[in-house]
């Protein structure tokens, strides 16, 4: 796209841009899109970094080979049908000269955007909480390629596991660490627990019992957000499940070839996955707006105060509920209804109409456990088991954008009934490097892994040759 495509012919055309494709970005720009899809006066933009809608809620479900990635991804040019898109990263935004800069394409070539009304919606980035090694090694469930990445991992560390001839590497090997005691933490935990004992039947050599998952929780109860009786039962299936979980514990630490646990327990593995925090996106940070923990505050009608015209969404903005005082959760359901809001809002601000508040409590939350096990929370009703499970799929079959892609999950679902994942290794430069170096530690370590080493104070070892 070339500099010019979208700084000409400005004089008459309110222009809004708006900033992430997540849910609060894509369908505040969907509904902007079919709004003013006549009027020569008004153009939309979108801005994203991918060219692509994740549907992240079944991230876990493609980790466990229960779906494949192209089943939760919606090509956003396709969901767009007059608005324009330009995929590029949000390198700076300028609220005074209501100008946003991007980068795009291979080169990092940068261009500038001008807005008129202007949309933040860039979600949020992991928190690593600057904790030593998890930056570097940890293994994250928030973009396309993590869950992709950690089957991956799983089946790699299989197949290096049947060719090990010390039991003690390979039981570090075939264990497995999520951090993390909330929805994506215990998803993942349990489709992770679901597709290791799974798949670990078809490695003769391998000892079911060498496999070992844990999650570990900083809290009292795992699920916090549906209350201590429907956490405690998770975490009762879970443990029976042989998932051990560790709640009041802090990660303080990863080397590669351990995790360090607050109150000195030191765990070998070679695959930590992180699921215990997020951060508003970075170049949210400096910009001159009253913030909250880092979320930019909006008022009732989820536009920045100090900013006329500019608005934000999603994970990246501080909403007030006013029933309750206390901020919306940063969920998909609030995501959803505050971009219909905000569009709704912007319509309102361009044509001259009255402008009005969000509002909106939520209807209920859902979690699966694994092998066909959940726990939810819906209008106040409390649902577990099987029928919770059967309600997860259900919503968020409904949820997920455009019949094709309901029909691909359907269909995937219907089949994972009567054949179980493929084992199929695909091992990416990415995997081969970060566990080259853990297994050699591992090696070099067979023993209760020293917590120094486990702070990053070790000394670096060298990589082991590609494996074949």
């Amino acid at each position: 796209m070339s500099n010019g495509a979208h700084t000409t012919n400005r004089s008459h055309k309110t222009r809004i841009l708006v900033l992430g494709g997540g849910f609060g970005g894509l369908y505040a720009a969907l509904y902007l899109d079919k709004t003013f899809v006549g009027d020569p006066n008004v153009e939309v933009i979108l801005v994203s970094r991918e060219n692509y809608t994740l549907f992240t809620p079944m991230l876990h479900e493609v980790a466990a080979g229960e779906l494949e990635m192209s089943d939760i991804v919606n090509p956003i040019r396709k969901m767009l049908r007059h608005a324009d898109f330009v995929q590029a990263e949000v390198h700076s935004i300028d609220l005074l000269a209501r100008r946003v800069t991007v980068s795009h394409g291979l080169l990092a070539d940068r261009q500038e955007l001008s807005f008129d009304h202007l949309v933040l919606a860039l979600g949020s980035e992991t928190n690593f909480f600057d904790i030593p090694g998890l930056a570097e090694r940890a293994i994250t469930m928030k973009s396309g390629a993590d869950p992709f990445f950690l089957r991956n991992r799983v089946i790699t560390l299989l197949e290096y596991a049947s060719l090990e001839e010390s039991e003690s590497v390979r039981r570090a090997m075939l264990t497995f660490v999520v951090a993390g005691g909330g929805f994506a933490g215990v998803e993942t935990v349990g489709a992770l627990n679901d597709f290791a004992r799974e798949a670990v039947k078809s490695y003769p050599k391998l000892n079911p019992d060498w496999i070992r998952v844990l999650l570990v929780h900083p809290g009292t109860v795992i699920l916090p957000e549906l209350g201590e009786g429907l956490g405690l039962y998770a975490q009762k299936k879970l443990r029976q499940r042989r998932v051990e979980i560790r709640v009041g514990a802090r990660v303080l630490g990863y080397s590669g070839m351990g995790v360090e646990l607050s109150g000195g327990e030191a765990i070998k593995t070679a695959t930590l996955i992180w699921t215990a925090g997020v951060t508003p996106a970075s170049v949210l940070k400096d910009l001159p707006c009253k913030k909250e923990k880092d979320r930019l505050m909006v008022d009732a009608n989820l536009e920045v105060p100090e900013f006329p015209g500019v608005w934000a969404v999603g994970d990246c903005a501080w909403i007030l509920n006013r029933k309750t005082g206390q901020p919306h959760p940063p969920t998909a359901q609030h995501a959803l209804r505050q971009a219909t809001r905000v569009a709704k809002n912007i319509v309102a601000a361009i044509r001259g109409g009255p402008k009005k508040p969000f509002a909106f409590s939520t209807l209920g939350q859902l979690a699966t456990i694994g092998r066909r096990t959940g726990v939810a929370k819906i209008l106040g009703l409390k649902f577990s088991g099987f029928i919770a499970w059967f309600l997860w799929r259900g919503v968020y079959l409904m949820k997920i954008p455009r019949f094709e892609k309901k029909l691909r999950v359907a269909l995937g679902w219907t089949l994972n009934l009567f054949f179980p994942p493929d084992l199929v290794q695909y091992v990416s430069v990415r995997d081969i490097e970060s566990l080259h170096e853990h297994l050699t530690q591992l090696r070099k370590n067979p023993l209760r892994p020293d917590p120094k080493e486990m702070r990053g104070e070790a000394e670096t070892t060298e990589l082991l040759p590609t494996a074949p």
